[in-house]
Formats: structure tokens, sequence, C-alpha cells
């Protein structure tokens, strides 16, 4: 007998201040368009609350016309996604479930109607938000890596973020002469500062792309700015998908000198998948995304990741990219949060009867 598959509508609740999927960078957008163009390709009625120049295969609600960051008169972005909740529980009964990548906007209203939400939980603690989801302790949570676990919830799995290895090329052989990469947000808990400290250590070329937020222009310019010289230490700026690529995959080595506890890095699966280790300090999920000594190298401090260079380039290619096939796709990540859907639908089932508008298909 063919096994039979729960169809659900669901509400993908996504965050404003960048589309769906984001032309440049973006992790958390680029993972809720993975998993909703996914859930929609298994068949599930999907509706995704996004900005409205998102691009998707589900069925698109906006509040906005734009990404917020692109507006230079929206101040104030949390009232847009408060907006954006309260259309999403006004609705709530047309949905089996609503899965919430807002964060901690999202808790008071996901108590006060009986379609369950679930909560991906993007972003690390601090003293206020903990204060919050404390107080909301009961309601599902999903984590994006065990690292990410620092206060106690109610932890309904954990599902690491998934790329799509087909749209990063890999790469057998780097470009000549050699160079290191570093992608990401130029702001102090990143390490930029110490990409460029580990490329004048080692005597390295050194690429440098990713988004500059106005918050961090001072550090950009005081700390960044002044070591680009075009030629051993150079900046792209803020480049798009298939820049991207090209940089990670023709790099030798990815560096990832972060200095905070970083739920799950986006950038060192993408790195591996074009084949490129990646070596980067031992903080946050860092030692649940690399396979040390195997795929790249999880140092304890930003000197000892200057003496990996030389181990770091014999690792082979071929193998980080299988570890991205194997443990980070969109298809594993799909699958771990179907899995969760059903379990909270079954718990549902088990405490409110049945639910009516849930399709089986044989």
């Amino acid at each position: 007998m063919q096994e039979q598959t729960q169809l659900m509508r669901i509400a993908q609740v996504a965050p404003l201040r960048e589309r769906v999927p984001p032309p440049s960078y973006g992790g958390i957008e680029l993972v809720v368009s993975h998993l909703t163009d996914e859930l929609v390709r298994r068949g599930h009625e999907v509706t995704l609350f996004a900005s409205g120049d998102s691009l998707t295969l589900a069925e698109l609600e906006a509040v906005c016309e734009k990404a917020l960051r692109l507006d230079p008169n929206v101040v104030y972005c949390d009232a847009y996604e408060l907006l954006e909740l309260s259309q999403v529980y006004q609705r709530a009964a047309e949905f089996d479930l609503i899965h919430s990548h807002l964060g901690v906007l999202t808790l008071a209203s996901a108590g006060l109607v009986t379609t369950p939400t679930v909560h991906t939980l993007h972003h690390s603690f601090n003293p206020d938000t903990s204060k919050i989801y404390t107080h909301h302790n009961k309601q599902p949570y999903i984590s994006i890596s065990d690292a990410q676990r620092k206060i106690d919830l109610n932890y309904v799995g954990t599902v690491y973020n998934g790329i799509d290895e087909k749209s990063y090329p890999f790469v057998v052989e780097p470009e000549n002469p050699p160079y290191l990469a570093f992608l990401g947000r130029f702001s102090p808990e990143k390490g930029p500062q110490h990409a460029i400290s580990i490329a004048k250590q080692t005597g390295w070329r050194l690429k440098m792309a990713g988004k500059l937020d106005e918050i961090d222009k001072k550090f950009f310019e005081q700390e960044i700015a002044p070591h680009i010289d075009g030629k051993q230490i150079q900046y792209l700026g803020e480049v798009n998908h298939e820049e991207k690529a090209e940089l990670l995959g023709n790099a030798a080595i990815t560096l990832f000198p972060i200095t905070w506890q970083e739920p799950f890095g986006l950038v060192m699966t993408e790195s591996m998948a074009t084949g490129t280790p990646v070596i980067a300090t031992n903080m946050g999920s860092v030692p649940e995304v690399i396979n040390h000594g195997v795929t790249g190298f999880i140092c304890e401090s930003h000197e000892d990741m200057a003496s990996m260079i030389p181990k770091a380039l014999e690792l082979s290619r071929h193998t980080c990219r299988k570890h991205v096939e194997d443990r980070f796709s969109v298809s594993k990540m799909v699958d771990g949060y179907e899995a969760i859907y059903r379990k909270t639908l079954e718990n549902r089932i088990q405490k409110n009867g049945f639910i009516h508008s849930t399709k089986i298909k044989c």
C-alpha cells in the first residue's frame, strides 16, 4: 500500500527587510525561499507573507511593495512586520499551521489563536529577548543548531539551514595565484578585521565581499577601509548570488573568523558546496557544520587560523562538496521541517479533536 502523505495549508512568515530570496545578502530570506518553494513542489498549499518584490512559487501576501532596506522613507521596520503579523493572524483559521521566521514579534499573537505556530530561531539570544522567549517558553521552537539552545524552551527539533547545492558550481581547482575569501556582513562580530590580519600575517591575498549596514559604517571606515589596497586586500562590495559562488569557488580557503555565538553560518556551507574548505573560530554552530580536519579546521584563536592554512590546502574539495550534499541540502532541511509540522499537528489533534482542512494524498 502506498504511504499516505499529509498535505497542509501553511503560512510562511518572513522578515521584510530583504526580499525573498535576497538579491545578494540575507541568510534568513534565502532559507525561507528554499523552504517555501520546496513545500509547494511537494504539494502543500503555501502562503508566503513577505515583501512585495519577493519571488516565490507560493501565494504571495505583502504589506509593503519592496524590501524595507531599499526604502529610505522607512524608519521603523518593526511597524511593518507587526502589520504583517496582523494580516497573518487575522487569517489564521485559513491555515493548518503558521511558521514564523520573525522571532519575538510573533509570540504574543501566536498564543491568541488555535492554529499552531512554530518558530524557527534564526538569531542568538540576548538578555532582553531571553525574557520574552522565557515568558512564552511553551510555544514550539525550532533551533538551527544545537549550540543555539542557550535557554530552556520547548524545542521540538533542530533543523540545519539547507542550500541548493546545484546553484553553487563545484570548482575542482582554485584560482591561481590563490587567494583567501571572506564573505559576510562587515561588522565587528563577523570578523572581517581578523580576516585582514590573517592575510597580512601570512602574505596571502584576500578578497572580501558582503553587506555594509549604516550602523557599521564607522567600524568599516576605521578598521577595514585603511587596509584595502586593491592588490593584497580587495573589497568587492555587496555581491549577487552568481558573484558570491564565483568568489567562494575560486578561493583556496574561506575564512570564517567570527567573534560571536552565531547560530548557523550559511557561508560555511556555501563555501564547502563549491569545494572550498573553511577555517573558522570555534564559536556557535561551527563544530556542527565543519568536519574538523576533513572539510576545514576549527580553531581556538585567529592566530591558530593562520597556522592552519597549509593543512587546509591539502583537504579534498570533492569531500567538502559531498559533506554539504549529505547534511545541508534543501531536501534534507525540508524533510526536517515537514516532520516537525506533522508532529505539531498530531499534538493538536490529540488536544483538539481533529483538523478538517488537512488533505490526504495517496
